[in-house]
């Protein structure tokens, strides 16, 4: 019942360090990079390799932001069909991303005026990411530490040159570098080093992001697990007051930051077993949010422990239905077939009835294997 992952940043290119706002459209700054943000958004990876694999073969992309922005969307897209091998091949085909190769002034002629990296932010997250995902935890976790350092460096510059918090560029960074934290905390949080957790939230606090609602949330979340129940508490009624001051929300929406304060009353709701106040806390946040997938799944779990299978089977049928783009994933699946095995004799024909549906509308990294066909 945690919740879900923080997504990784967007495939194209820097938007700081080659900024787009001098093009009127994403095929101003490299060839026909809009189909391919269209593609990346309907979840269409196979079709991005394809159409990466066309434009190098064609010999289309003439800049060397045109190929790095391609590298990024073919890193990507391997990566989230879990092809980890390719996509550290590559990665590696980049070698080291701060050389000069990839510095704007290293082409006058070309990019006139400009000056610093070309390499998008994805790229540098997903350096980070595929060798855990290869099994190299500690050589990931060593570049995930970097990456925090580079952006933090990247925060300096701009302060040092009198740019205000409120300033795009600033808050830009500032969003990275939450996203960067958050991932070295779940990496630590997946094993269980409780105590690393909480120095690297803390010391973010320390930083200027003690009103930020993401880490504070996720500050109570390992409250929680360590057994400080009135810790967790405080931490999320400090999330409460933010939404009811109107501030302090971070990158959320306001619906996104009061679906939080109620998944927070959920959870503890769920510490002492009450599945029926957690039950209630969820069904606050779908009326809000329809596509609200993490109280849309523990909804159907409370029930499942009040023991209405088919009325926790009702709330995921008619999510995948109304909403698939959002619900459509493998833990609502995972759980959806378990609750189909409680409840069914014929469970195996309901699955495979699931199982042609999911891959008929489907994304291509969807994990079909969820269904246990």
């Amino acid at each position: 019942m945690e919740e879900p992952p923080t997504s990784p940043p967007p495939p194209i290119g820097d938007p700081l360090t080659n900024p787009s706002a001098s093009f009127s459209s994403l095929d101003d700054l490299a060839h026909e990079l809009a189909s391919l943000d269209d593609l990346a958004s309907r979840g269409s990876w196979r079709s991005v390799l394809d159409k990466v694999a066309r434009a190098r073969s064609l010999s289309l992309l003439r800049h060397p932001h045109d190929h790095l922005a391609y590298l990024s969307y073919n890193a990507l897209a391997l990566a989230k069909l879990r092809r980890f091998a390719d996509a550290s091949t590559e990665l590696e085909s980049l070698q080291d991303l701060e050389s000069p190769e990839y510095k704007y002034e290293s082409y006058p002629q070309i990019y006139p005026g400009r000056s610093g990296s070309m390499v998008p932010f994805c790229l540098r997250w997903l350096n980070c990411v595929i060798p855990i995902k290869l099994g190299s935890r500690q050589d990931g976790l060593d570049r995930f530490y970097a990456l925090l350092d580079f952006v933090r460096g990247k925060l300096e510059e701009r302060r040092n040159k009198g740019s205000s918090e409120e300033d795009e560029s600033v808050s830009a960074w500032r969003r990275r570098e939450v996203l960067v934290m958050n991932s070295i905390v779940g990496n630590h949080l997946s094993y269980k080093e409780f105590s690393v957790c909480l120095d690297l939230i803390r010391d973010m606090f320390r930083r200027g992001y003690s009103e930020d609602p993401v880490l504070v949330s996720r500050l109570g979340y390992i409250q929680m697990q360590i057994g400080d129940l009135e810790g967790a508490k405080s931490s999320f009624k400090q999330i409460e007051g933010m939404a009811s001051e109107g501030k302090g929300r971070g990158s959320l929406s306001e619906v996104e930051l009061k679906n939080l304060v109620n998944r927070n009353k959920a959870m503890l709701y769920l510490v002492g077993k009450d599945y029926v106040s957690a039950v209630r806390e969820y069904e606050e946040c779908i009326e809000r949010d329809d596509s609200d997938v993490v109280a849309i799944n523990n909804k159907a779990l409370c029930l499942m422990y009040l023991r209405d299978l088919s009325d926790s089977i009702k709330v995921l049928e008619n999510a995948l239905e109304r909403v698939p783009t959002f619900a459509l994933n493998e833990s609502l699946v995972v759980n959806l077939c378990s609750m189909y095995e409680l409840a069914y004799v014929n469970h195996s024909d309901i699955k495979k009835t699931l199982s042609t549906w999911i891959a008929r509308v489907a994304p291509d990294d969807f994990d079909s294997s969820c269904t246990r066909i």
